[in-house]
């Protein structure tokens, strides 16, 4: 139904008035969905709208001194976005500080690395509060260990709530329980957390049995977690969960059969689950099915999520544990909510430590998990509000009610150019403008001040046509046409509009792969709706858009339009033709693009740029001690760093170097530390350095020197690493000559899997490691201080893909992905390869240009820290 502009007017009139509060909380009520009639009839004006002063009601004012929810979390809720609760008691009562910090905000990440919005949940200051802030996060962690941090059960609430009320602010973490309790008032629906409470050993006789248990019976929030606490009575808590009518199901992971419920640091507990769901679509069907009984007592839901199979601890071993920790409390008389932390500490120590780290796995395992069911459940539905006034109103009232932000003489210019008959289309510009202003989640602003990885790029509204040949039955010319679309006429096809662009989806894979990794994405839009629709989306996808900057349409004698790519792929979803308008991206010094300073760990620069501002990114970056990785982008493109210029100053050992032809440093002083083309870029970056005469300076012939390549040539050598056919076509030997350049080359060779050459130190471990022997293309013989050898080694593809959906933004996220574990810390190698490798893998199966489920790699990377930590420890104790 389309609202006029006397419509919309009316609450910019209210505003404008003298006394606007009195004014609008009339207005409010007007359309209260607490009315007994609810039913839309435009902007109405109550009975005796003069005639009596309004107040609040004290069921409002109660609830903002006691419980609070924040923009970003009601703003979800209320336009069916997918949300997450959290719990607080493992950062109070679990884990220590500064841990707990670390490990809270790393679980936020991986929510929103799912497609989801966390909102974590606990009592701060005495106000029970939905969504916690990075601040109010770290003030109730800071308290592990006070005894005055409460761990607040349902029972707990009324207590530590009222207490603030009369002046005595406490701060608590929230249990399964009280966090179920504040998520159904918040209307969330899924909530991850590590394990449920249950039934203690000798429950029978103690009636010791957890408030989670009872919550589950009565609340209508679906539960994610690895099962109950291994130390509990398993199969009493099942039996008690029936008896409260509770649906507990587990995630089959893989398996078939007869499936265990899970016991927390185990897969097994000897108890067969209830029912199996085998993924996150079934989990949320089964979620939205209970709207069924809307009319009937609701009731929750438990979704056990076994431990990963790789964290998880030997049976044995944990029970043994299990029994003294029960016993140990038992004669110490912790009893009732001291119970838990005691035996929880206890396992920790007698299993020398090794619960921590499974501990933290099937938590982080759980809250992706319950990511993936909220994404999935807000599919099935349409908004949740219940009144039926269109969204965007009430969007547009919960702005106007809000502070009343705007300025009147703002306001006042508004209302004429609403009114003037010359401007038709601003009010929907106008009410859009509010919108955006209303519904802008707070998302990563910790990037714009310590990012981890900071990208240079282009951001692009993607159009990607898929060939879509005539049925069997239909007449064809040859059998390339079956395959490839035809030339100089119109094609069948599917086409898709996406948002892209090289930038975004390498920032976007690392942000989605990297867990607590945070990444800035710097790059530009014009002011028009596909660049609305970028930024929208941007914010959406977890990426903090305050460093995107907006150009307006025209700029002095240049129009700007946002940067679009259409993409023409045959029916195996090979690309046949590319077009792309990255003008916006072509000036040498294009205007408000932000260059300050960054502290980061790595920077990536995409070949989009022009030349000229593409090596003063570069030079920028590595004057902040940032290491520079380059995505050639394209064929066109990818030569550009190489293009001569004497505007850009020369930094490091190169400010001496005259016969560079421009500001490319050469190794050790090199301004590119990583670059990452496909075969094809690879020989256009060759032919462009080639040109421009970069293989003719001195020093250049002094590093190729010192890298050991005997004068006869290495082609035997490029043979027996990679292949004939690669050597043929030069790849190796380009890679060799680009390597003073850029010293560590990642080339993407599709179904030929990667090619790693690199520049090895003089002190590099692999020189003398016998497992690296193969790999070692050639030793310094010169006596080189700088330079030690050339490692290469080709890595095959971790899998052959058939069912091809979209080779739309592969090699960007094989690059995202790399990077992410780059900034970890993890070293380049073939574990790290593979993971990115993977990464590709998921994206060819998406029909998205980044894969949203590369969070799922988190856990890759916390394995491989892991493994690196053990072998470092090894090594050290064996030196």
């Amino acid at each position: 139904m389309m609202i006029g502009p006397a419509s919309w007017q009316a609450p910019f009139r209210l505003v404008s008035r003298p006394n606007p509060v009195r004014h609008i909380l009339i207005f409010s009520r007007s359309v209260s969905h607490q009315e007994p009639n609810n039913t839309y009839r435009g902007w109405r004006r109550p009975k005796g709208l003069f005639t009596h002063k309004p107040t609040l009601k004290p069921s409002s004012l109660t609830e903002h001194l006691v419980f609070q929810i924040s923009p970003e979390v009601s703003n979800a809720v209320k336009n069916n976005l997918p949300v997450v609760a959290l719990e607080t008691t493992i950062y109070t009562h679990g884990f220590p500080y500064p841990e707990n910090v670390a490990l809270a905000l790393d679980l936020e990440k991986i929510v929103r690395a799912n497609g989801a919005i966390p909102a974590t949940i606990g009592v701060v200051e005495g106000v029970a509060r939905v969504g916690l802030t990075n601040e109010e996060i770290t003030t109730l962690a800071a308290g592990a260990g006070n005894p005055d941090t409460m761990k607040v059960s349902r029972r707990d609430l009324p207590y530590i709530l009222g207490m603030g009320v009369a002046g005595r602010k406490l701060n608590g973490g929230t249990t399964v329980s009280g966090t179920m309790l504040l998520a159904s008032k918040a209307g969330i629906r899924v909530f991850g957390t590590g394990g449920l409470g249950g039934v203690h050993r000798g429950g029978q006789d103690t009636m010791d049995i957890s408030a989670d248990l009872t919550e589950l019976g009565r609340t209508h929030v679906a539960v994610i977690s690895s099962g109950c606490k291994s130390f509990l009575d398993i199969p009493r808590t099942l039996e008690y969960l029936e008896t409260q009518g509770v649906t507990v199901c587990t995630f089959a992971d893989g398996r078939t059969g007869p499936i265990d419920f899970p016991a927390f640091y185990t897969r097994d507990s000897g108890s067969k689950s209830p029912m199996v769901v085998q993924d996150a679509r079934e989990a949320a069907a089964i979620i939205y099915s209970q709207t069924m009984f809307k009319e009937a007592k609701q009731f929750g839901m438990l979704f056990a999520n076994p431990i990963p199979e790789e964290f998880a601890l030997q049976k044995a071993e944990i029970d043994a544990a299990i029994d003294q920790a029960v016993q140990e409390a038992a004669e110490q008389g912790f009893h009732g909510h001291a119970n838990t932390p005691f035996i929880l500490s206890r396992i920790k120590d007698l299993t020398h430590g090794n619960s921590l780290p499974a501990n933290r796995a099937l938590i982080e395992s759980n809250v992706a998990m319950a990511a993936k069911v909220a994404v999935e459940l807000s599919k099935y539905d349409g908004p949740t509000s219940d009144d039926s006034f269109p969204r965007s109103q009430q969007r547009f009232l919960e702005t106007l009610r809000k502070d009343f932000e705007f300025d009147r003489k703002k306001l006042d210019k508004m209302l004429a150019t609403m009114n003037s008959p010359k401007a038709p289309g601003n009010t929907e510009n106008l009410v859009s403008a509010v919108q955006d202003k209303a519904t802008q989640p707070h998302l990563g602003k910790e990037a714009a001040q310590n990012p981890d990885i900071v990208v240079y790029g282009s951001v692009a509204m993607d159009l990607s046509c898929d060939y879509a040949p005539p049925s069997e039955g239909a007449a064809s010319s040859s059998n390339d046409t079956a395959v490839s679309p035809q030339m100089h006429t119109s094609n069948l096809a599917a086409i898709s509009p996406s948002v892209g662009g090289v930038g975004r989806n390498v920032a976007l894979a690392a942000h989605r792969a990297g867990g607590n990794i945070s990444v800035l994405l710097r790059s530009l839009v014009a002011n028009d709706i596909a660049g609305q629709m970028i930024l929208t989306a941007l914010e959406r996808e977890g990426l903090y858009t305050g460093s995107i900057r907006s150009l307006p349409l025209q700029q002095s004698h240049r129009q700007n339009r946002t940067a679009q790519y259409v993409a023409v792929n045959d029916a195996k979803k090979d690309l046949v033709l590319a077009m792309a308008d990255m003008s916006i991206f072509s000036a040498p010094n294009p205007p408000k693009l932000n260059m300050s300073d960054v502290s980061a760990k790595w920077g990536v620069v995409d070949a989009n740029w022009h030349p000229q501002r593409l090596r003063k990114i570069i030079i920028k970056l590595k004057l902040s001690n940032v290491k520079v990785a380059y995505e050639p982008v394209s064929v066109p493109k990818s030569g550009g760093v190489f293009q001569p210029s004497m505007d850009v100053p020369k930094v490091g050992a190169n400010a001496e170097q005259p016969h560079v032809p421009n500001s490319l440093g050469l190794f050790p002083a090199h301004t590119i530390d990583l670059a990452t083309p496909n075969q094809h870029e690879l020989a256009a970056m060759h032919a462009a350095a080639k040109k421009w005469e970069f293989f003719d300076s001195q020093r250049w012939w002094q590093i190729i020197d010192s890298l050991g390549i005997p004068s006869s040539g290495a082609r035997d050598r490029f043979v027996s690493i990679t292949t004939h056919k690669m050597t043929d076509e030069g790849i190796p030997f380009q890679t060799i000559q680009l390597l003073p350049f850029i010293p560590t080359i990642l080339t993407k060779l599709g179904a030929d899997g990667v090619l790693l050459t690199e520049i090895l130190k003089p002190d590099d471990l692999r020189l003398t490691d016998p497992a690296h022997a193969p790999y070692i293309l050639s030793r310094t013989s010169n006596g080189s201080t700088e330079i030690g050898g050339v490692y290469m080694r080709l890595f095959p593809p971790v899998e052959v893909v058939e069912d091809v959906v979209s080779v739309n933004g592969v090699g960007d996220t094989f690059l995202g992905v790399l990077l992410a574990g780059l900034a970890k810390g993890l070293e380049l190698n073939e574990d790290l390869v593979n993971i990115a490798q993977r990464g590709a893998v998921m994206t060819l199966r998406s029909k998205e240009a980044v894969s949203p489920q590369l969070g799922e790699l988190t856990q890759e990377f916390h394995r491989l820290q892991r493994k690196e930590i053990t072998e470092g420890a090894t090594a050290s104790h064996e030196i």
